[in-house]
């Protein structure tokens, strides 16, 4: 059995301004991240340096060639029926709308908030599919999500490197993670027997409701996912066990053991959900990007040894923030780098 690490019941947050990031992640150009799982609840001991992940081929330019008549066989065009949304909140690219999903196929109802880039209205890409990136946020994201306030304007960042040609226009898809606040009933992302059905509701009914309302990419190369601290287990766990679904993923700061209460009875499934064993099988040909903060020894040393796990073809880049902490002030940091890396191993908007 693998050992259960403890969770802490609070999102870390920082009152301090974000500055910039100290070294930059070599693949991904210029440099520029709430929270379940702190370091202080990983293994004891370890340190390490910082490490850029391996390089890959340069982002294309978000700006479009002439439109075509028609959508190609690489778009998915909205397949309905047409949801409906309300506005969450503004921000300088955009306003976030949200609704909530009931999922046909999972029974779970939840919030799920939306971000359409400038780029989507934009005339000249009319005919476009776009890339879709998944946000899951850290803690138990109820009622609530750090990607979609000022803690982590990602929203923002993004149209600010689109228009200097270093990152695609994604649609951007932040759900609930879970359905209370009581950190003891964490659903883990998964379909823990007698609870709600959450995997499927994350890897089924969200994915449809995006393509029901959205024009996107039919292959999976247009999917990504990312996600901090709690949300970097979701992150992990997605595309590993949905590499069909998914081909590029981020985890933030993130732990690799599910530790839910409910798999109380239930070590097989647990185990079975779980990405320290999933990542170990080889059998996800996806691309992930594992960032610890190089202030968290503990934390260091969690990410590096499931890094060290993985089994071809799942590829993970290492990336360690110097001098960074769990706190969601840190992870704002690594926004810029992140988004250029999952541009550079996803699909961009294509007709």
């Amino acid at each position: 059995m693998q050992p259960r690490p403890v969770r802490p019941r609070r999102l870390l947050l920082s009152a301090t301004a974000a500055v910039a990031v100290a070294a930059t992640l070599t693949a991904c150009g210029s440099s520029g991240g709430g929270g379940k799982k702190s370091a202080a609840d990983a293994a004891p001991g370890g340190s390490a340096s910082a490490t850029a992940p391996s390089s890959a081929a340069a982002p294309s330019s978000a700006a479009p060639s002439a439109a075509p008549s028609a959508a190609s066989g690489k778009v998915q065009l909205p397949t309905g029926p047409a949801a409906q949304l309300t506005k969450a909140r503004d921000t300088a690219a955009g306003p976030i709308m949200m609704t909530t999903l009931n999922g046909p196929k999972s029974g779970v109802s939840a919030k799920v908030w939306i971000w359409l880039p400038p780029e989507y209205n934009d005339p000249k890409y009319a005919n476009y599919g776009f890339p879709v990136l998944t946000l899951y946020a850290g803690g138990q994201s109820n009622g609530y999500n750090t990607w979609t306030d000022d803690q982590l304007p990602i929203q923002v960042a993004d149209e600010d490197l689109v228009k200097q040609g270093k990152a695609h226009p994604f649609i951007m898809v932040m759900p609930v993670q879970n359905l209370v606040s009581n950190e003891s009933q964490s659903l883990d992302c998964s379909d823990i027997p007698g609870q709600p059905k959450m995997d499927t509701w994350m890897s089924q009914d969200v994915p449809d409701f995006v393509r029901a309302n959205f024009r996107t990419l039919k292959s999976r190369d247009g999917w990504g996912l990312m996600g901090a601290s709690t949300g970097a287990f979701c992150s992990a766990k997605m595309a590993l066990e949905h590499p069909e679904q998914y081909k590029a993923a981020v985890p933030i700061d993130g732990y690799f053991n599910p530790d839910s209460s409910f798999w109380k009875g239930h070590e097989t499934e647990r185990l079975a959900n779980s990405p320290d064993v999933l990542v170990a099988q080889g059998k996800a040909d996806v691309r992930m990007l594992a960032t610890a903060g190089g202030a968290t020894p503990d934390e260091v040393k969690l990410v590096k040894a499931w890094v060290a796990k993985a089994a071809g073809p799942t590829k993970i880049d290492y990336y360690e923030q110097p001098g960074g902490k769990h706190l969601t002030s840190h992870f704002k940091k690594m926004i810029p780098d992140t988004l250029q890396w999952l541009t550079q191993n996803m699909a961009g908007p294509s007709a």
